[in-house]
């Protein structure tokens, strides 16, 4: 009994180091995943925040073409990061509206002409509340809406040159 006295601490010592480094070398996933992937598209209706361009509405999706709704900010550093590959989604044919979070026009504006516009509508979303119908918990974040207007796939931060081909493939079979 003595020796189970003397050698426990050390073993439960040994317990916990071991869960812990297990955590550390490999972390659980910790991205917040949308709970609307598979569901229809939510009854959005955003003003557009720039003038002579459309804003964001549920109603204009689901029209037999699949297309990207992209969240983002022009305070955002990886939504600049994200940009160059926006607009190679956009040249290979992809349409990519955007939900602007809590943003201003005259910030859009100049993010557009430094970063490029890939953007055929921009909805103003002031108060995030379109951010979090969407299941979105943060910018950027990328959405694939199917040719019926179901969230079909969700990209969960900023869009890399490696992710491209994948978004292009998800809007082949959202078709």
């Amino acid at each position: 009994m003595r020796r189970v006295l003397l050698w426990g601490p050390l073993v439960l010592f040994a317990i916990v180091f071991a869960v812990v480094a297990g955590g550390l070398i490999k972390p659980g996933d910790r991205m917040v995943r949308s709970a609307m992937v598979g569901k229809p598209l939510p009854a959005l209706n955003l003003p557009a925040l720039l003038p002579g361009r459309p804003g964001i509405a549920a109603a204009d999706f689901g029209k037999g073409k699949p297309r990207l709704l992209n969240i983002f900010a022009s305070w955002c550093i990886p939504c600049v990061a994200e940009a160059p590959q926006l607009l190679r989604l956009k040249a290979a044919g992809a349409r990519i509206d955007a939900i602007a979070i809590r943003d201003t026009p005259d910030a859009v504006q100049g993010f557009l002409a430094q970063n490029g516009d890939p953007y055929a509508a921009i909805g103003d979303d002031k108060a995030s509340a379109a951010q979090l119908a969407l299941g979105s918990s943060g910018v950027p974040e990328t959405f694939v809406i199917d040719a019926r207007g179901k969230i079909a796939y969700q990209h969960i931060g900023d869009i890399r040159d490696d992710d491209v081909p994948r978004l292009l493939a998800e809007l082949e079979k959202a078709k």
